[in-house]
């Protein structure tokens, strides 16, 4: 897809993948319901940031936001010009690409890939993707486990007690341990087949990779 006009691509945040187009003179950010582009992260103020139009220019300007914004990596104190391929922070919790007009989306789209969770709602993206349906209760309770600290070995034992707390944890066999990780790698590589993110450690356990926080 080439997009027609600019737009705000989110990498990392609420929607991975959520396309904004700049069709307006001003785009506002923030946590506030009545911005154009909402972001409901408490570290986001509520009138974070905004984006200008003038001439052919795109300013990025923050609007005195308590945890910053970003381009590049670079904290914003006055306004600045964005060009095709910025990278944008949101209080370091929301990322943003900006793809110019006559630009190809699905090239910065490559960037968010990975995989995010959201424990209040018990959501889960893969790859800027929703995983519908939603995972199984075990398979959940598995992955929110791993999510918890991504790249740290959970022991088999850890995994058991998060995923079948009510039942006999004696009984638990090593297979079906296997047989549910296989089934969650099963579900994720549906949404994205070229990425691992369960990864079982042989002798240890397994671990999270790949996993946006």
């Amino acid at each position: 897809m080439v997009s027609e006009m600019p737009m705000l691509l989110m990498i990392e945040g609420p929607k991975p993948g959520l396309r904004t187009l700049l069709d307006r003179p001003e785009l506002t950010i923030g946590r506030d319901e009545q911005c154009d582009l909402v972001i409901p992260e408490r570290q986001v103020s509520r009138l974070h940031a905004r984006i200008s139009v003038q001439g052919d220019r795109y300013l990025l300007i923050d609007l005195g936001s308590k945890n910053g914004t970003f381009v590049n990596g670079q904290l914003v104190t006055e306004p600045v010009p964005l060009q095709d391929g910025d990278e944008i922070q949101i209080a370091l919790c929301c990322k943003l690409a900006f793809v110019g007009a006559d630009a190809t989306a699905p090239v910065i789209l490559e960037s968010a890939r990975g995989l995010r969770l959201d424990p209040e709602s018990k959501r889960v993206w893969v790859a800027g993707k929703e995983v519908d349906p939603p995972l199984s209760l075990a398979q959940y309770r598995f992955l929110a486990l791993l999510y918890q600290e991504p790249g740290r070995v959970y022991s088999r034992d850890e995994v058991v007690e998060a995923v079948w707390p009510e039942e006999d944890q004696q009984g638990i066999t090593e297979q079906a341990i296997d047989a549910l990780a296989r089934r969650l790698r099963e579900r994720l590589a549906e949404l994205d087949p070229r990425t691992q993110y369960v990864v079982t450690v042989r002798g240890h356990g397994f671990r999270l990779e790949n996993a946006i926080k």
